[in-house]
């Protein structure tokens, strides 16, 4: 049987902390094809076999299909649908308002509606556009080809932490020489290995939007270039791809398109000679291989860095004082340990012996002396009429 002692309210105090935890993601778990996931959800019919992609890409910490790989964040991309890409490539609307697009171009309405999803989520409203920096942008600074990195809730934690987000990103793709408006080798599928860039939210300004704490992330040789923004709560990245690419870049290679063979090659002379990575790739590749270049190519192959960020854990602890004073729990309460009359023994002679005790675990109980916590001592504590003893029961939640 216990022995029990009301806490009052000026036993109990409550405090917050902050836990960080360092994330790193290196080159190979973004290029690599093992870790990196993507999803067959959008097929299309009519010309030829049809074209089969993701509408995003998952990036694991190891080979995604062992049980012990864990998510790190998804890649997706999206082009706002009031951006001079969207109208110079629509031929219009059809009679419900639908924007209607040529056969080479792929994937515009998707494109559109993931830009329109992270807008309402993170401005507020799905006719919004990002723009970096987020407040007081020039016309220059509008985001109309956006890449998205969604950081999943198990690296992320409550938030990003401020001033710790750097990603390491290759500015320019390989430089392919051109015959007669013909590449002499394709650039789309090889890897970059010059223009190293890194990015990052160190000095930002920290401002509050719509879906929270967001900061602008900068180059970081030159804060006064905005690449992008980072919205710390959501632990949502939206980089402007004009900014951490060379968009005006000749690009050459096979896509996936509405054709009898089901590819096309985007930057040859039979297919539009003069293709950049913007916006040409943006609205003539499928979702699948924009993200296969972008993190295939551009963050290269290697055990180094290419993403790295803090995220804060918020933990919300009860301290409880439990006070014994000189006088209480002295001795045993245990029902078994009576004497022959039945009698709780306190001590065997009360003439040579002091009572005491040795304290291993307290019980927290309600008003209706029903068990909420119990904690455990790392070793018994002895009590006597000598000893004054405060025991600091912490609850972390």
């Amino acid at each position: 049987m216990p022995t029990f002692k009301e806490i009052n309210a000026s036993d109990i105090k409550t405090s917050r902390s902050v836990l960080n935890q360092l994330v790193d993601v290196i080159q190979n778990d973004i290029s690599g094809s093992n870790t990196r996931r993507s999803y067959q959800v959008f097929v299309t019919g009519g010309i030829g076999p049809g074209v089969t992609s993701s509408l995003f890409q998952t990036v694991y910490d190891q080979d995604f299909t062992l049980q012990t790989a864990n998510s790190v964040f998804d890649i997706t991309v999206g082009i706002f649908s009031g951006s001079a890409t969207v109208a110079g490539s629509s031929t219009g609307a059809d009679s419900a308002g639908k924007l209607l697009f040529p056969t080479n171009s792929l994937m515009m309405r998707e494109k559109i509606n993931i830009y329109r999803q992270f807008a309402q989520n993170l401005l507020g409203d799905a006719d919004n556009q990002f723009s970096a920096p987020f407040s007081n942008p020039a016309a220059t600074d509008y985001i109309d080809e956006a890449v998205f990195l969604n950081i999943h809730r198990l690296f992320a934690r409550d938030a990003i932490k401020r001033g710790t987000f750097a990603m390491q990103f290759n500015v320019t793709g390989v430089l392919d020489a051109t015959t007669s408006g013909s590449p002499a080798y394709t650039n789309l599928n090889r890897t970059s290995t010059s223009g190293s860039a890194i990015f990052t939210d160190v000095g930002s300004q920290l401002e509050t939007s719509y879906g929270g704490a967001v900061g602008n992330v900068t180059l970081s040789t030159s804060t006064a270039v905005n690449a992008g923004l980072l919205f710390y709560d959501q632990g949502i990245v939206v980089l402007d791809a004009k900014k951490i690419m060379s968009g005006t870049q000749h690009v050459s290679g096979v896509i996936n398109a509405m054709s009898t063979t089901g590819t096309s090659v985007i930057g040859s002379a039979a297919g539009n000679p003069n293709a950049k990575f913007i916006p040409d790739l943006f609205v003539s590749a499928s979702i699948d291989n924009i993200i296969d270049h972008l993190a295939s190519c551009r963050y290269q192959s290697g055990s180094l860095t290419a993403l790295t960020l803090q995220n804060n854990t918020n933990i919300n602890s009860t301290l409880v004082f439990c006070r014994a004073t000189a006088d209480e729990f002295n001795y045993s309460a245990n029902p078994t340990f009576t004497n022959s009359d039945g009698g709780i023994i306190v001590i065997d002679d009360p003439t040579t012996e002091r009572t005491f005790s040795f304290i291993t675990t307290i019980g927290l109980y309600d008003a209706n002396d029903n068990l909420l916590a119990v904690a455990k001592l790392s070793r018994p504590i002895e009590k006597n009429d000598e000893k004054d003893l405060t025991f600091r029961v912490r609850l972390d939640f």
